[in-house]
C-alpha cells in the first residue's frame, strides 16, 4: 500500500465524538462525492440550479473504499441510518489487452425520503423550506465555525479527493477540487491552522497543493493521522541527515580542491623564484617558508607553521606565502612570462 493509501486508512478508522464534527466530516464527504436526483434530473458538480422538488435519490460514490466505509460509519453514528454499500466495475486502466485492469467503484445509496431529508438538512445541502444546494457549492460557514469541526472538514477533503507522494522520495500534498470555490475554501482553512497551501489549476480542476514538509506535517496533525505523522517525520529525518551528509561531503570535497589547488600554485610560485630569481636574494623569513613548502607540499596551512623556526600561526604562514606568490608574479611580469 503506498504512503498515501496507508494516511487514508488511518483517517477512515479516525472518527470523531462530537456529533457537530461528524457532521462536518460528512458534508466534507458529500461535497466531494456525493449528488443527488430529483425530479428525473441528477444536480452535479458543473450545475449550480437549486430545486424544492422531491429528493428521489443521495447517491455517494467514490472509488477508494475507505470512503464509502467511512461515510457508511458517519450514517450510523450520526443518524443511525444504516444502508449497504455497492460495488461497481466502471471502466478499465492501462492500454486494452496490456495490463488491462478493472476500476472498481463502491456507491451508498439513500432514497428514502425521510433520511435523505435529515441528511441533507443536518449539512445544510438543504434548508428547511426543502430547497436543494449545489453540493459543490462553498459547504455552509455553520458546519465549520469551530476549529474541531474544520479538522474534521480537511480530514473528509483528504479522504474523498486528496493524496500524497511518498515521503522517502518527495514533499507533495494535494487535494484536487472541482472548482476555484471549493479550492479557496480549503486553502482559507488551512490558513486558520498557519498553514500555506497554494492552488493551481490542472486540466478542469482547481487543485490545493503543499510541498513544504513542515506544512505537510503540519496538515497531518490537523486530520489527526497521528500515527502516518510519525512516519512522516521519520522519512523526514532520515532525508535531512542524508541531505546534511551530503553537503558536508560536499563542502569538505569543494575545501580538499581549494587546498590542492592553492598548494600546486603555491608550489609553482617557488619553484619560479628558485629559478628565476634565487632563493638566496629572499628574506630569511620567505626563503625558509619555501623551503618548507617545498618540502610538505600536501601539508595544511597550520601544519606549515609548526614546521617553522620559531612557529607562526596560521595567518602568519598564509601572509608569507601571499608575499612570495606576489613576488613570483613580478618576476613573471619583469621577464614576460606567462602565468
Amino acid at each position: 500500500m503506498s504512503f498515501s493509501g496507508e494516511v487514508k486508512e488511518e483517517l477512515q478508522k479516525q472518527v470523531a465524538a462530537a456529533r457537530h464534527c461528524q457532521i462536518a466530516e460528512l458534508a466534507s464527504i458529500l461535497h466531494f462525492c456525493g449528488s443527488y436526483r430529483a425530479a428525473d434530473e441528477t444536480y452535479n458538480q458543473d450545475e449550480e440550479k437549486k430545486s424544492s422538488a422531491f429528493c428521489e435519490m443521495l447517491l455517494i460514490q467514490a472509488e477508494n473504499e475507505a470512503v464509502i466505509r467511512k461515510c457508511f460509519t458517519l450514517l450510523q453514528k450520526t443518524f443511525n441510518i444504516n444502508t449497504s454499500v455497492n460495488e461497481k466495475r466502471v471502466g478499465k486502466s492501462g492500454r486494452p489487452g496490456v495490463n488491462s485492469a478493472r476500476i472498481r467503484a463502491y456507491d451508498i445509496e439513500l432514497t428514502d425520503p425521510v433520511q435523505i431529508k435529515q441528511v441533507l438538512q443536518a449539512t445544510k445541502f438543504m434548508d428547511n423550506e426543502g430547497m436543494l444546494r449545489d453540493m459543490r457549492a462553498p459547504v455552509s460557514a455553520i458546519l465549520i465555525k469551530n476549529s474541531c469541526c474544520q479538522r474534521a472538514f480537511l480530514r473528509g477533503a483528504f479522504l474523498s479527493s486528496g493524496s500524497m507522494s511518498d515521503p522517502g522520495k518527495s514533499y507533495h500534498l494535494e487535494i484536487v477540487c472541482t472548482n476555484l470555490f471549493q479550492a479557496e475554501q480549503i486553502q482559507t482553512i488551512l490558513l486558520s491552522f498557519e498553514v500555506e497551501a497554494r492552488i493551481v489549476q490542472r486540466k478542469k480542476y482547481q487543485v490545493v497543493y503543499m510541498k513544504d514538509g513542515t506544512g505537510i506535517s503540519d496538515f497531518l496533525n490537523i486530520v489527526e493521522a497521528h500515527k502516518s505523522l510519525m512516519n512522516f517525520e521519520n522519512y523526514r529525518i532520515v532525508k535531512e541527515m542524508r541531505n546534511s551528509v551530503n553537503r558536508r561531503v560536499n563542502c569538505e570535497t569543494a575545501n580538499i580542491g581549494k587546498t590542492v589547488n592553492a598548494s600546486t600554485r603555491q608550489a609553482e610560485d617557488i619553484l619560479l623564484l628558485q629559478e628565476k630569481y634565487g632563493f638566496e636574494n629572499l628574506p630569511d623569513s620567505l626563503k625558509e617558508m619555501a623551503e618548507i613548502r617545498l618540502t610538505y607540499p600536501d601539508a595544511p596551512l597550520r601544519e606549515l607553521g609548526e614546521y617553522l623556526d620559531p612557529p607562526v600561526g596560521k595567518s602568519g604562514v598564509n601572509h608569507r606565502l601571499r608575499k612570495l606568490s606576489e613576488l613570483a608574479d613580478n618576476v613573471r611580469s619583469q621577464q614576460g612570462i606567462n602565468s
